[in-house]
């Protein structure tokens, strides 16, 4: 098991990349935007002309580690990235994608927000992996929707849940 530290509150996975990026410790990953809790950087696998990550700094291993408790962590995240895609210049957001991978379709057990631009242009060759709607692929709309559902706060279950986002 990775090794995990407290670091100004925060748990931080020795052993997960999106730790170390998020919280200075991954020198050769160039970070667009950080706050207090967050960071945004490009994905290294772009599937459009502007596709960012955007993660907390603290480790939470998926979308499915969510509960009603994290709505401000999301919108957080949705946040950064419409700033960072203005500061590319990217005023159209109708032809924006913002959404979770879920698991076991994610590459980093790290909750991480695709902020992709535009859309028009995704790559027909990894235009699969965000598309709404499938098992591997949630919106943050559509997430957002479910974590208000979640009344007590709770963890989202593996089963009707994969229909509901």
């Amino acid at each position: 098991m990775a090794k995990q530290q407290e670091d100004s509150n925060e748990d931080i996975d020795e052993d997960c990349i999106f730790c170390l990026i998020a919280n200075d410790r991954d020198t050769e990953t160039d970070v667009i935007k950080k706050s207090k809790n967050l960071v945004c950087f490009r994905d290294i696998c772009p599937a459009a002309p502007h596709h960012y990550l955007v993660v907390p700094k603290k480790h939470i291993h998926s979308c499915r580690s969510l509960n009603s408790k994290h709505i401000s962590l999301v919108e957080q995240m949705i946040a950064m990235g419409k700033a960072v895609l203005r500061e590319q210049g990217i005023t159209d957001m109708k032809d924006v994608r913002f959404g979770f991978h879920k698991p076991p379709f994610i590459s980093v057990g790290h909750l991480h927000l695709h902020v992709i631009a535009p859309t028009s242009k995704l790559s027909e060759f990894l235009a699969y992996k965000f598309m709404p709607g499938t098992d591997s692929f949630v919106t943050a709309e559509c997430l957002m929707k479910h974590l208000r559902k979640i009344n007590p706060p709770g963890f989202l279950s593996l089963g009707n849940c994969l229909r509901l986002f």
